[in-house]
């Protein structure tokens, strides 16, 4: 017999990138790499790469209709996200089919998707037109600010009922504002953080919005849904591959173990080491990628393949008698590199969750003792720290993009 496993089920109803960078190619590398099971209703077929699109083929409603009908009657539906529709015509239809009860408790992500990263229109005047009736159903509506303005603004998308993402990756400046606004009480979350200097952007509006998704399919609320998404966004991002020769496709496939679930991740580790170069040389040659060289703290991170990360830490005590090779005295530490475990030497394992602060808490009702609760580190990280009933040092903490990509990274 079969082993049942709750999971989140999401419907994309959205067109198909034969480039794979948008579209439901990326929508299902998102739900994929969250933890859902991704399900398609295709509504136009299109002829696209990094630098344009070539071609579109509406797939006719009733034949989308017929994708919905047929996952929902034996799959089974907890949210949908809605991307490119691909006519006025199946705007409506697909409105109508969400309001009926077999689809009515599901969350519903509408990203209004009117024109591609290249610039290539992605809808008509009549199909946006009949957005109003998708925003009418909506969850959450997640426009860039180009398609914001389409839909007369923030009031009229808010005057439907529905939740509002301002994304702002299409704004001026190097910071990238998000805001969430609620009808009747305004903007209730914001985010910020420092632009990503590529540009392999293709599907990062897709990608978004599948992650919210799934986020709300697995029983999150929207904002920590949000958090969660901009995070994966971001750290596609980072991880792009470079295809192509225009906007190419983000790395959805390389967001690994980066803490983005509640659950904890075991995913640090720090060493201690007597001689630094020594000590990097080996990891090196074990197959470790160094991201993180910082000789004047006796400190270096490297990645594995599978996205955990390991760190070398050389004690103070050794640095100020000028120990290990390639280390002195005289050597100036750059402002900012993490440190092992606030110097002490010996080994240090690190558990990441996406919800430090509220498993901490957690296990504080439960009588852990803690040596330091979950307080930010001036390295981007937030940690608590213990040991277990051996003297085992642990670190839980929270780092999103920061321990793969930190700002020192090389």
């Amino acid at each position: 017999m079969e082993r049942c496993v709750v999971t989140a089920r999401v419907l994309i109803i959205a067109g198909s990138d034969s480039g794979g960078g948008a579209g439901i190619q990326a929508d299902i590398k998102a739900v994929t790499m969250l933890g859902g099971h991704a399900m398609t209703a295709v509504t136009a077929i299109t002829a696209q790469n990094t630098l344009g699109v070539q071609a579109v083929h509406p797939v006719p409603t009733d034949m989308v209709i017929a994708q919905i009908d047929s996952v929902v009657a034996d799959i089974g539906v907890d949210a949908v996200k809605i991307g490119m529709i691909g006519s006025a015509a199946t705007a409506a239809a697909v409105a109508e089919r969400l309001t009926r009860p077999d689809l009515a408790p599901a969350a519903v992500v509408f990203d209004p998707v009117m024109v591609a990263t290249s610039g290539s229109l992605l809808a008509d005047d009549a199909t946006i037109a009949a957005f109003r009736a998708l925003l009418g159903r909506a969850m959450v509506a997640t426009p860039n600010l180009p398609e914001l303005d389409a839909l007369g603004g923030e009031e009229a998308v808010l005057a439907h009922g529905c939740s509002l993402l301002v994304k702002g990756g299409h704004g001026e400046g190097e910071t990238v504002i998000d805001r969430l606004l609620e009808t009747g009480e305004g903007e209730v979350a914001r985010w910020e953080a420092p632009r990503i200097d590529t540009t392999s952007t293709h599907g990062t509006g897709c990608t978004l919005a599948s992650a919210i998704a799934t986020g709300l399919a697995q029983g999150m609320p929207l904002e920590p849904a949000v958090a969660r998404a901009r995070d994966f966004v971001r750290l596609a991002l980072m991880g792009a591959p470079g295809l192509g020769s225009g906007h190419g496709p983000m790395g959805q496939q390389f967001v690994r173990n980066d803490g983005l679930f509640t659950g904890p991740a075991l995913n640090q580790i720090t060493l201690p080491a007597n001689d630094y170069a020594v000590s990097v040389a080996f990891y090196k040659q074990m197959g470790l990628s160094q991201i993180v060289d910082s000789p004047g703290n006796g400190y270096a991170r490297f990645a594995a393949a599978n996205g955990v990360t390991l760190s070398i830490h050389v004690s103070p005590s050794r640095l100020r008698e000028g120990l290990g090779e390639g280390i002195s005295n005289g050597t100036s530490p750059p402002p900012t590199p993490p440190a092992s475990g606030r110097g002490e030497d010996g080994v240090v394992t690190y558990l990441e969750s996406g919800a430090l602060d509220a498993w901490v808490a957690h296990l504080a009702r439960r009588g852990v003792q803690f040596e330091q609760m979950p307080k930010d580190e001036q390295w981007g990280w937030r940690e608590a720290r213990l040991t277990d009933p051996a003297g085992n040092r642990l670190c839980l903490y929270q780092a999103g993009e920061y321990r793969r990509y930190p700002p020192w990274r090389i």
